[in-house]
């Protein structure tokens, strides 16, 4: 089979087939299907083993924030010089890729782009163009098989390859790497709780009486969600404003809300917005990750995450909220005088930069406790890492009889919490 030609590939995939906490990442489609159980995040991830085998060595909760984020070597407040036209924040994921392309560097990126008949539905592609590249801009919402256009590109005669993932599908293609006899750039994105493409056209006719005209969608670092819409308006919602109380209980899966990879830690590089504080937050996780940033030298600003506020009462706060979620209980909703000031106080008194960053991960930790506990405690043993035990045991989350394979973990003394 040969897909040369085009700029964009979009191959046919083969059916997905079923399978228990799956966000689809590609890989039940491929023809080593069989190897779900040994590469899948919600079945027993290994992250230890897998930092050191990508990385050279595993996280160090001793060392900076490697406790919260994994192993890095480098972190920035980010932006693009200019921003890319149509990009969610400024492009810098895209842009990196592009550069690979223009420099030779690899033979495809593979990527998301939007569905032809639906913008936000993701569709996964495979791009030889530089020129092509833009397609990739901006956000999508829904499953995804990424990892199952790895079969095709190999036929192809690919074998250089970048990837832009999501936790989910990269933790799954770095254990299969090995097998796949391809050289590979990983660009990885932190993940927000995803859904289905279904959904969250529901959620956007929750939020305006034109959902077909949003072009875009974002929540912000500063406790906002933003709309653009096709006529070149836009709108700023307060998170607390947001009507998340009227959604299903199972808008968001089980699988996203069990997640113990918010940062994408076997990613070269990781390219987000928590810690941005309205620009991009770069992790630079190892030498090939330096120099997928080197690339862009000279359009890129680079600074020092910022960091302000204090997280312990918002983490606390979520957690009592998910336990009650989690239990089955009416969430009490705030009274709609309050809303507003609340949401004039969140961005100003709120964790922000890396504070929010570390708020937003153990938030996660928590919450992949308590559901899983809920919900499928015979599986919390091989689902839940050490590391997330030990950002959940100051807030009171601690391992019960049969949940924790290794012996008991100390976490940081509350004291060091902010």
């Amino acid at each position: 089979m040969s897909i040369s030609g085009p700029p964009i590939l979009t191959p046919p995939v083969a059916m997905a087939q079923p399978r228990g906490l799956c966000t689809d990442c590609g890989l039940s489609r491929m023809k080593i299907a069989g190897k779900c159980g040994m590469a899948c995040q919600f079945i027993k991830p290994d992250y230890p083993r897998m930092e050191a085998a990508v990385h050279g060595r595993a996280r160090d909760p001793g060392q900076g924030d490697e406790g919260h984020f994994g192993p890095y070597r480098a972190m920035y407040r980010a932006a693009l010089t200019p921003p890319a036209p149509g990009a969610q924040w400024t492009g810098i994921t895209t842009r990196i890729a592009q550069r690979l392309l223009e420099e030779g560097a690899v033979d495809a990126v593979l990527t998301m782009v939007p569905d032809p008949h639906d913008r936000w539905r993701p569709q996964p592609a495979l791009i030889t163009d530089p020129a092509a590249m833009p397609m990739a801009l901006g956000m999508r919402m829904g499953y995804a098989p990424l990892l199952a256009m790895l079969e095709p590109a190999i036929e192809a005669g690919f074998r250089r390859l970048a990837v832009i993932g999501i936790p989910c599908q990269i933790y799954a293609l770095r254990r299969i790497e090995a097998e796949l006899g391809l050289e590979l750039f990983v660009i990885g994105t932190p993940c927000s709780d995803n859904t289905t493409t279904e959904n969250f056209h529901k959620f956007l006719a929750r939020l305006t009486d034109a959902p077909e005209t949003v072009s875009y969608l974002e929540f912000r670092a500063d406790y906002h969600v933003e709309l653009r819409f096709d006529d070149g308006t836009h709108r700023e919602i307060p998170f607390l404003k947001l009507p998340l109380a009227d959604l299903p209980s199972d808008f968001f899966p089980l699988t996203c809300r069990t997640c113990v990879d918010y940062t994408n830690v076997l990613s070269d590089i990781t390219v987000g917005y928590m810690a941005g504080e309205g620009a991009q937050w770069v992790i630079v996780r190892n030498e090939r990750g330096a120099e997928l940033l080197e690339l862009i030298n000279g359009e890129v600003s680079l600074s020092p995450p910022g960091s302000g506020g204090k997280r312990r009462s918002s983490v606390a706060g979520f957690i009592e909220n998910t336990r009650l979620a989690a239990g089955g209980l009416p969430l009490r909703r705030m009274p709609n005088w309050l809303r507003g000031i609340m949401g004039w106080l969140m961005p100003r008194i709120g964790p922000k930069g890396l504070e929010f960053a570390r708020a937003r991960v153990e938030m996660k930790a928590a919450e992949t406790i308590l559901h899983l506990r809920r919900q499928h405690p015979r599986r919390m043993k091989t689902m839940i890492p050490d590391h997330v035990w030990r950002l959940a045991e100051p807030y009171g989350l601690t391992s019960q009889t049969g949940e924790q394979e290794s012996s008991a973990i100390s976490g940081p003394p509350e004291e060091t919490l902010k």
